[in-house]
């Protein structure tokens, strides 16, 4: 697995809400070299208000998000 890009908005975050942001500049620039591309990203709260984040892109990378990592 490649190391997550690191950028401005991934330095200003921690956890997995830096590894769920790395994913999708990830995906967007894969799409972007490659020309084309469709991603989908889904959000639902689950247990304990953990945030449950899917993004699909040929495969689905899933993050559970503790309500504690959210941004105030």
């Amino acid at each position: 697995m490649r190391d997550a890009p690191v950028s401005p908005v991934t330095r200003t975050h921690r956890g997995q809400i830096a590894e769920a942001l790395a994913r999708i500049e990830e995906v967007v620039v894969d799409g972007l070299r490659h020309g084309f591309f469709d991603c989908s990203i889904a959000c639902e709260i689950g247990k304990g208000g953990k945030r449950q984040l899917v993004i699909r892109a040929g495969k689905s990378h899933k993050f559970t998000i503790p309500e504690e990592e959210l941004p105030r």
